[in-house]
């Protein structure tokens, strides 16, 4: 929940900075007439509106899980990413729209010293605010806040582009400059969207995320107990910072239920120290049956019925199939 109110702060943060940023592009644009600028300010606009559906993402992302909403509204964080993405694509076609007609009737550009200026100041701002979104989204799990930092990053990104596109233009009086940098920086930004919205997509279909479980599996291989004779069925879904864990671990079958809970914590606090603590755990305890003893290296188990023979080693692919190991069937 402290997680969620820190995503919260940060957004409003980026609301009232587009706002600001927004004004100061617009004035640029409308010192200069250069519509390289003008496809700066046209981003910022979705910039504006990206940031406050992702304030309002995140406001629903932080409320209490309720009896409509049994596991929370984090899917929220992915609609918001989604319109955004939607949003940077609409923008991208709308610049390279104007970049051809301002490459086919180029027009004249008035006080660019002043405008370039300007546009210098919103890319520090912009590349400031973008890269902290992306720190805080990362740490907290934050596909909203993510998306907002690459959006603000990206923005930084075809800024610096536009500025030295500019300075070109500045030097050398190339009225066709002005229109090829605003189309380069309008592809880019189309490829921008598709990111954004091609892991919103995901996140709405619960998509498996193999790099985060391939992670979770070197670490519960690298971690495994005594007592943890097998894992397997492990699906992980997230909504939006808080992800859900669902595993079977099977236990030595003499364990009373006390000690295979002990197991079980043990097991959740290896993963909740790796990935934080907005994890949720279910986990159903198996008790060991004999054709596993071939695979279970425990020294001091008095009611072995086979001899050990092999380790098999927890990877993604085999934890994540629905099927004890060891099974004669195998």
């Amino acid at each position: 929940m402290q997680q969620a109110k820190q995503n919260l702060s940060v957004q409003k943060w980026v609301a009232a900075v587009s706002v600001v940023l927004l004004v100061a592009k617009l004035f640029a644009w409308f010192t200069t007439h250069s519509v390289a600028i003008l496809t700066d300010a046209l981003e910022s606009i979705v910039n504006v509106a990206a940031g406050f559906i992702g304030l309002y993402s995140l406001y629903v992302a932080a409320k209490p899980r309720d009896k409509d909403h049994p596991y929370g509204h984090g899917k929220a964080e992915f609609l918001s990413a989604a319109v955004e993405g939607t949003l940077i694509a609409a923008a991208a076609i709308l610049i390279l729209y104007n970049a051809v007609n301002s490459l086919l009737n180029p027009g004249p550009i008035h006080r660019l010293n002043e405008g370039m200026i300007v546009v210098a100041a919103t890319a520090l701002v912009n590349g400031g605010m973008g890269l902290y979104c992306l720190r805080i989204g990362k740490r907290n799990s934050s596909l909203a806040l993510e998306a907002s930092g690459k959006h603000l990053l990206s923005d930084t990104v075809s800024t610096v582009g536009i500025l030295l596109g500019l300075f070109l233009l500045y030097f050398t009086n190339w009225l066709w400059i002005d229109a090829v940098v605003a189309i380069l920086f309008g592809l880019w930004i189309l490829f921008t969207a598709w990111g954004i919205l091609r892991r919103s997509i995901a996140g709405i279909m619960d998509e498996a995320d193999e790099k985060l479980l391939q992670r979770m599996a070197e670490i519960l291989e690298r971690s495994r107990s005594a007592n943890w004779v097998d894992l397997h069925n492990l699906r992980v879904i997230k909504y939006g910072s808080i992800l859900h864990i669902d595993c079977h671990l099977t236990v030595p079958w003499y364990l009373n239920v006390h000690e295979a809970h002990r197991e079980i914590d043990h097991l959740s606090d290896i993963i909740r120290y790796e990935f934080g603590e907005s994890v949720e755990f279910f986990v159903h305890s198996d008790g060991c049956l004999s054709f596993q003893c071939q695979i279970c290296d425990k020294q001091d188990c008095t009611v072995r019925k086979h001899n050990f023979e092999r380790k098999i080693e927890w990877t993604l692919e085999n934890m994540a199939r629905n099927k004890k190991h060891g099974s004669p069937n195998e």
